[in-house]
């Protein structure tokens, strides 16, 4: 099988959505852009997708360009500081801040920054005070813009529905849905139709026998629930997917396991890409997945997020036994984090030392008020799914791009709505999947990677991913090694590159993902150069002679043009490149001037609010805090 016809697999949701511990904490947590979902990728055309002539390369560089008219895009709120390990995604750096928390004045230093690292710059981009609160009735006027631009653009998205409902083109992903509604459905993402129709309850089988006996075994022998979680994690491997993959999986296990023996962090990294190109590529590929037993819908996708997971998690252990020679870990060790079964097929992925801390507890103490959260994720997973449901038998937004000649007629604002809600859709997926699975491992005393942030609320190339376990892993163990101290253009651009080369790896090397992989770590060096550049003169005084609140009017400006930048980067794997190129050509091409500058109006609207929100958060924070010292 050729790259380009890879099976459609877990893993190309969670890259983005992918120093050794015996060195300081991390200094910079690079934020990776989007990884689509599998059906995502999977949709688009995975065969030779060739950059043929047309608007779509200038069109998607065009966005980030514009960006150096002025040195006062949000760079600041870009995620290259350190982040802790319980992994929200808004736990940034001082340079990784928002500007909520940028303008918040001094703050000590956080653990893992570096002086004259971003983490440590003091550039007047990143020296407006918080308290630049804009009036009340500014942003009751964004916030009635916002409303009304998306209500019109979900009319529009509706009545497209509606019209291509009985199309030729749709019949095959448009089908009867539920009765009492008395509507169609959009079933075109095959694995959100086969988690909660086709394998619902066997899911719900399975995470429910390890929750019963996970508790069982924490009542009756404590000491002992780390075996229990490995031996009901292996049976359920088993009868999933026969006795010979897990063969297969061991035999990657013992080899990793050997390389650790030999304490090289070279060779174990490099024997762990190897294992992991051999799920990705062929030969290998093809010989591996015969030693899967019998034949159902889900087969490819356990196969690869099985395997793509055990290949990451036994580098990572590999990696902590050259960092932490004297703890002399076992082949029982790994074998009980690989196999923990909530994390086993779909991840999140938490790296070694963390899992083995956490797990090896033998009394856990879970704080106050966490089951409480616990039961409200869970009932927020459910709500969510049946919401998503309900939202596809209106809205048809994952088959409209296929059928280009349809798409095609859809109005500008009907257009970028449809652009918007792709990636919207992909969040709620990942945020559904990790929300589940964490919900169970939280049940076992683990602090899980959480959920992404909404796509929403993103308008910084440094912030924009979906799978926080990927993230944390390939900052740990590749660009943190590779970047230094973050504070130089070339080592960084050599640890980006490197990081994305990986990332490509992960999600199976065919052309959209090299041009992905490109666009995407070309965002996020632009935004630490126009950084740089905004830290000279005569930029910097520029902004310093604005007042608070302009600064951030062009601050939410720059941004709007950033988060469609965002959007156009990650579209090419979302859809397709020809729908992409639609999109690129009729919001800035044949749309311009009117259509681009009332999207790019609406979006600034929606960056001043969410900027608001940042603020809001930020003082609250602060007030917390307050109340927290002694008096």
């Amino acid at each position: 099988m050729q790259a380009e016809e890879r099976p459609r697999c877990p893993c190309l949701r969670l890259c983005l959505w992918p120093p050794l511990s015996s060195l300081p904490p991390p200094q910079s947590s690079l934020r990776l852009p989007v990884a689509s979902s599998s059906a995502a990728l999977g949709s688009a055309p995975l065969c030779s997708v060739l950059l043929q002539e047309g608007y779509l390369l200038p069109g998607l560089f065009l966005l980030p360009l514009l960006l150096l008219l002025s040195p006062l895009t949000d760079l600041a709120s870009r995620g290259w500081g350190p982040q802790g390990w319980t992994h929200p995604i808004v736990a940034l750096s001082s340079a990784g801040r928002t500007d909520a928390q940028l303008d918040a004045g001094p703050q000590s230093p956080e653990v893992g920054s570096v002086p004259g690292s971003l983490a440590a710059s003091s550039s007047p981009v990143q020296a407006m005070g918080i308290k630049t609160a804009l009036p009340a009735a500014e942003l009751g006027f964004y916030s009635l813009v916002l409303s009304g631009a998306l209500a019109y653009a979900g009319r529009g998205l509706l009545e497209a529905s509606q019209d291509g409902a009985h199309r030729k083109a749709f019949r095959e992903s448009v089908r009867p849905g539920w009765e009492y509604i008395g509507r169609k459905m959009d079933v075109a993402d095959f694995e959100w139709v086969m988690w909660f129709t086709s394998f619902r309850n066997i899911i719900i089988f399975a995470l429910s026998g390890h929750v019963l006996f996970a508790k069982l075994c924490t009542m009756v022998a404590p000491q002992l629930r780390s075996w229990m979680y490995a031996v009901y994690g292996v049976l359920a491997v088993v009868g999933t997917m026969g006795p010979w993959y897990l063969l297969l999986l061991l035999g990657h296990c013992v080899g990793l396991y050997v390389a650790s023996l030999l304490g090289q962090p070279w060779l174990c990294l490099g024997f762990g890409l190897a294992s992991l190109a051999s799920f990705k590529m062929d030969p290998l590929i093809s010989w591996q997945s015969g030693f899967v037993t019998g034949t159902f819908d889900l087969q490819d996708v356990l196969f690869h997020g099985g395997s793509g997971f055990t290949v990451l998690r036994c580098t990572s252990f590999a990696l902590e036994c050259c960092a932490h020679p004297d703890r002399r870990y076992s082949l029982a060790d790994l074998l009980k984090y690989n196999f923990y079964l909530p994390f086993f097929f779909f991840g999140p992925i938490m790296t070694f030392d963390r899992f083995h801390a956490q797990v090896s507890q033998v009394e856990p103490v879970r704080p106050e008020g966490e089951l409480w959260h616990i039961r409200a994720q869970a009932g927020l997973s459910v709500v969510t799914v049946m919401a998503v449901d309900i939202f596809f038998h209106f809205f048809y937004i994952l088959t409209i791009p296929s059928d280009l000649k349809f798409a095609s007629r859809l109005p500008d604002s009907a257009l970028a709505g449809l652009a918007y809600s792709n990636l919207v859709y992909d969040w709620v997926k990942a945020a559904v999947l990790f929300g589940v699975v964490n919900t169970v491992a939280r049940l076992d005393h683990l602090d899980p990677p959480q959920p992404p942030k909404c796509i929403t609320a993103l308008y910084v190339f440094g912030e924009t991913h979906f799978d926080r376990g990927i993230n944390d892993w390939l900052c740990k163990y590749v660009y943190n090694h590779i970047g230094g101290d973050h504070s130089a253009v070339i080592p960084e651009l050599a640890a980006s590159v490197a990081t994305f080369a990986i990332t490509t790896l992960w999600l199976g090397p065919c052309n959209i993902v090299y041009l992905w992989s490109l666009l995407n770590c070309f965002g996020l060096n632009f935004e630490l150069w126009v950084q740089k550049l905004a830290e000279r003169e005569p930029l910097a005084q520029i902004e310093a002679r604005l007042s608070e609140q302009m600064t951030r009017r062009v601050r939410a400006l720059f941004g709007a043009i950033n988060f469609w930048a965002i959007i156009m980067y990650n579209l090419v794997s979302l859809n397709s490149l020809e729908f992409t190129e639609l999109v690129a050509q009729r919001l800035l091409l044949t749309g311009f001037p009117q259509t681009t500058l009332a999207i790019l109006f609406v979006t600034y609207c929606g960056v001043q609010l969410v900027k608001e929100r940042e603020r809001t958060l930020a003082l609250e924070k602060e007030q917390r805090q307050d109340k927290e010292k002694p008096e």
